[in-house]
């Protein structure tokens, strides 16, 4: 990004704009520097030991593979060009790949994008494991104000699997779309003059009141689906999400830096996109997840829960969602790249991804600064990569 955000002070012309802080090519620098550019809240980390990795260095960065474009590649050529911010193999638990690139560091916190719906459901699951909110339960039971709302009759595992009929347009590049009103809503963007759009978060949700389908019937990607989960744990606890996250998730973790979410204009920490932690602790959350939910013996999230996520269904997962993954599936806010095999993932949009692999025990994280939000062809990329990476570590 050469002379962006340098200098005492920043000179106006190095100053990023405040409208496109997350666009390309600023998010090349914005993914680090979050804290800089929005308020933040901490998801601290406590003051516990931190679980340290053990390292087994291989040599992954030959390895070829076949690219979308039917050309061959290696993983280091992959890296290299795919915008890569951080990367980090696990393979039974043991470090054997971490690199980074564009000024990151293992102590930059990276924003996760939609990563953050996979942790924010991962304390669902710990709340359901204990009895306090029921999956099966309408929505409406823990937030009584959505029965004014599109979300009437929705359950709440309907939330998490985004099968409810709720209209909500995720087009990311339309300035009207309902994407575009939560980024103001949430504080990501600044509000257009004299144009009336929600305060907050909460304020959106109230305004969506209109269905395109029957509950259930249909995976759609909506993400303030997870904003609608996180409100029910919060109201359920009666603590707000990063304190959640924090005591659920960060720090029986060990992990080594406390995170962050963006907050919104009522302190409300943003589920489904604001969450921005460092390389190396997503990886310990995805280990966890690999491990059946156990760090070190401790049970975080319930085994039973994380193997609910393998009943994805294939049959209401279409278009366009099959482009990136044609027998994939969606379930409690993670992707199935298959339905018949055990991987599964959460991403997020510029190239976010924590894949979790049991079948080859291994934990892969890729932090990322894509010029574009989606991409199809870099997805599939990834993908191959990655199996590459397995199966060369599987014949280790």
């Amino acid at each position: 990004m050469g002379e962006i955000m340098q200098g005492f002070p920043v000179l106006s012309g190095q100053r990023i704009p405040r409208s496109d802080w997350d666009r390309a090519p600023w998010n090349r620098w914005t993914f680090q520097n979050v804290r800089q550019m929005l308020p933040t809240t901490e998801v601290w980390r406590g003051n516990g030991k931190v679980r340290e990795f053990s390292y087994d260095e291989k040599l992954l960065s030959g390895i070829e593979f076949e690219s979308s474009d039917s050309t061959t590649s290696t993983v280091q050529s992959w890296i290299d060009t795919s915008y890569t911010d951080g990367v980090l193999v696990l393979h039974k638990g043991v470090i054997v790949f971490e690199q980074y690139h564009n000024d990151m560091t293992e102590r930059s916190l990276h924003l996760s994008q939609s990563m953050a719906k996979s942790i924010v459901a991962s304390v669902a699951g710990i709340l359901i494991g204990r009895g306090l909110i029921d999956p099966a339960e309408q929505v409406s039971s823990y937030l009584p104000e959505l029965e004014d709302t599109a979300w009437r009759g929705a359950t709440l595992q309907q939330v998490m699997d985004m099968t409810t009929g709720v209209r909500y347009v995720e087009d990311y590049e339309a300035l009207d779309s309902d994407i575009a009103v939560t980024d103001i809503a949430s504080g990501w963007k600044p509000p257009a003059p004299g144009v009336n759009t929600p305060a907050c978060m909460w304020d959106q949700i109230l305004t969506l009141t209109e269905t395109t389908r029957e509950h259930g019937s249909l995976f759609q990607y909506r993400s303030i689906e997870t904003d609608v989960l996180a409100h029910c744990l919060e109201r359920v606890t009666q603590t707000r999400l990063a304190n959640l996250v924090s005591q659920e998730i960060w720090q029986p973790l060990g992990c080594e830096e406390s995170a962050c979410f963006t907050v919104d204009a009522a302190g409300y920490a943003l589920a489904d996109g604001g969450f921005n932690a460092t390389l190396r602790d997503y990886a310990r959350f995805g280990q966890m997840l690999l491990d059946d939910g156990q760090v070190d013996g401790l049970n975080i999230v319930p085994k039973q829960w994380i193997d609910d996520i393998h009943n994805a269904d294939h049959g209401l997962f279409g278009e366009p969602y099959t482009q990136g993954a044609p027998n994939g599936g969606y379930r409690n806010q993670f992707w199935i790249e298959d339905v018949d095999r055990p991987a599964f993932m959460a991403r997020g949009v510029f190239g976010q991804l924590i894949y979790i692999d049991p079948a080859h025990d291994l934990v892969m994280v890729k932090l990322s600064s894509w010029p574009e939000f989606t991409s199809v062809p870099r997805l599939r990329t990834a993908l191959n990569a990655i199996h590459a990476i397995a199966a060369s570590l599987s014949q280790a």
